[in-house]
């Protein structure tokens, strides 16, 4: 199967591609039969010994996919039952569902309950529509497809997920394979997308590439390529102080470790001299575990001063605390005015007494983003794009809102998605790594939205990578190093078929 395209879209501007395409002459019976002949082609090649297909249909367009797989699978010689959630609406689904019942097929109201038996089930409930949660017999129908001993095929989205947001309002089907109709969508890379999807398919149903071009894409899928050109390449006679200087602040008592991993990870991604300010409690702790690291101990603002002057790129939060020393340092560098890139504590401290910070780059979880946007954690996920691109407008900076599907939403206006990593980088730490990531790449030139998008796309690729190598349990922060360092050379080394999406 093909890498996806970079490209992401809306609900509503693949409607209106798909309104397009119409328009040019691929009617939408035309579009129908394409999207339910990709649909069982796909079903073929996943499960090529099963034989036992049920079908679940809805009453819009999703449904009228499903009839068209339906009518294909028992013409090829399946067991095929379809159940129906709805009288099929439009002219289209109703034409899909009549070629079904002339292949044989007679479809069943759902009642409560779902055959079976099944060796696969097509979910064709609600496609891309999805304004509310799932209520009555569709949230029951959705509850027993998950609860089924058996694969699952998405037709376009799974059924509860929204297409624009990645969120999910209620429940949601649980795909392995999601086969998706005309443009990918942003909710299939960002929030609950990476949990119920499974493996994204995309067909475009051959509608002409020109009708795209009126649809400027509302995000881009950060791939090896776009990180390959973005990144810096050393001249045969570089040295290290031609490779920048960065300068990390954190490292509080207890939590020497976040500096730490921070200031290698600057180091593994090339960045010549990393120097470590933190409490002088903490230098031994540092300077001891990564002999590598200038370790500086700043017992307080006025000590903290001369050690920003020549510095490249500038990492705050690591281990930063929320005590006095921390708020100090915190101020005294968004008083220099420097380019920075704020994580953690740095971010907690922030949100406390907000400011305008251009040029900066802010790394928040989603509950650190809710501090950032005075509300909670589950607001934030029920739209991680709009929060995104509320924390870059609000603070004047790019955005990176960490979780599944990090999105970097840039001080330009510009919204990004790693479809990258895995649950293995739940493990303390990783956002440090992250931080001294992006700090590194910032260090040796690169702008700091740029430093995101590329730092973002590195860190997941080694996670997969370190994950490939020895299982996702027990993956920690300090295992991405030597996949960093091979990444940062050599992109393309991350195999584009690996991850979830190829």
């Amino acid at each position: 199967m093909r890498v996806l395209p970079e490209s992401l879209y809306s609900s509503k501007q693949a409607r209106y591609i798909d309104q397009r395409a119409g328009d040019s002459g691929l009617d939408g019976d035309a579009l129908m039969r394409r999207a339910g002949q990709c649909a069982f082609s796909v079903l073929q090649q996943r499960w090529p010994r099963a034989q036992r297909v049920v079908v679940v249909c809805g009453s819009g367009n999703n449904g009228g996919d499903g009839y068209v797989v339906a009518e294909l699978a028992a013409q090829a010689g399946y067991s095929v039952t379809v159940v129906q959630l709805g009288e099929a609406r439009s002219e289209t689904a109703k034409g899909a569902l009549a070629a079904a019942q002339r292949a044989g097929i007679t479809p069943s109201a759902y009642q409560g309950e779902l055959p079976v038996g099944a060796e696969v089930i097509v979910d064709g409930l609600l496609g891309i529509g999805l304004d509310r949660a799932p209520t009555g017999l569709m949230a029951a129908a959705i509850d027993e497809i998950n609860a089924l001993p058996c694969p699952v095929l998405a037709l376009d989205i799974p059924s509860g997920l929204s297409a624009d947001s990645g969120a999910a309002p209620g429940v949601i089907v649980q795909a392995a394979v999601t086969v998706t109709f005309i443009a990918l969508k942003l909710g299939l890379f960002t929030g609950r997308g990476p949990d119920c999807c499974g493996e994204v398919v995309l067909d475009t149903l051959a509608v002409p590439a020109e009708i795209y071009q009126d649809e400027k894409p509302i995000a881009r899928r950060i791939g090896s390529a776009l990180v390959a050109g973005f990144l810096p390449r050393r001249q045969p006679s570089a040295h290290k102080g031609m490779v920048g200087h960065l300068l990390v602040v954190g490292g509080n008592t207890g939590m020497t470790g976040a500096a730490r991993l921070a200031g290698e990870a600057a180091l593994r991604c090339g960045t010549g001299l990393v120097s470590v300010a933190c409490p002088p409690s903490s230098v031994t702790a540092i300077g001891a575990s990564r002999p590598e690291l200038m370790v500086r101990g700043v017992a307080d603002a006025a000590a903290l001063r001369p050690l920003l002057a020549g510095k490249s790129a500038l990492v705050a939060g690591p281990g930063l605390g929320q005590d006095d020393w921390g708020r100090a340092m915190l101020a005294t560098i968004l008083d220099a005015q420097t380019d920075v890139i704020l994580d953690a504590d740095a971010l907690n401290l922030l949100a406390a007494a907000p400011q305008l910070l251009t040029g900066a780059v802010l790394t928040p979880h989603p509950g650190e983003a809710g501090r950032l946007l005075d509300c909670n954690s589950a607001a934030v996920q029920s739209n991680r794009p709009h929060a995104a691109s509320e924390i870059a407008g609000r603070y004047g900076c790019t955005c990176v809102l960490k979780g599944a599907g990090s999105i970097v939403q840039t001080d330009d206006g510009m919204t990004f998605v790693c479809d990258r990593g895995n649950p293995g980088m739940a493990s303390g730490g990783m956002g440090d790594v992250l931080a001294g990531v992006i700090g590194s790449l910032a260090a040796q030139g690169l702008p700091g939205r740029t430093a995101a998008i590329a730092g973002v796309w590195l860190h997941s690729a080694a996670a997969d990578l370190a994950a490939l190598a020895g299982g996702q349990a027990g993956l920690i922060a300090g295992d991405l190093m030597p996949y960093l360092r091979c990444l940062v050379d050599c992109p393309e080394q991350a195999n584009e078929s690996s991850h979830r999406g190829a």
